[in-house]
């Protein structure tokens, strides 16, 4: 397995273990704030990884659609991340 894609499950897997905790909080009735700041920490840490993967597609994905000179994939490709960014909004 690869430095990077055992990189991104690692940190998938300490982000599951702050969402544990989150539950956790919620059950023992902590103080909204600390858990609001937690969650902030989880979204963040979640953004760190998704962007990681976007990279990736880039540098592997849109990379390759684009050297093979096939135009139906590199449109796919290009479409596949506005459909994606338009789901952001």
């Amino acid at each position: 397995m690869s430095d990077t894609k055992t990189a991104k499950i690692n940190r998938l897997n300490r982000i599951a273990g702050q969402v544990r905790g989150l539950a956790q909080m919620i059950e023992d009735d902590r103080y909204c704030i600390d858990i609001l700041h937690q969650m902030q920490a989880v979204k963040s840490a979640l953004a760190k990884v998704e962007t990681q993967v976007l990279k990736d597609h880039a540098a592997c994905c849109v990379a390759e659609a684009i050297a093979s000179g096939d135009e139906f994939d590199q449109r796919e490709k290009f479409e596949e991340l506005i459909e994606l960014f338009a789901k952001r909004r």
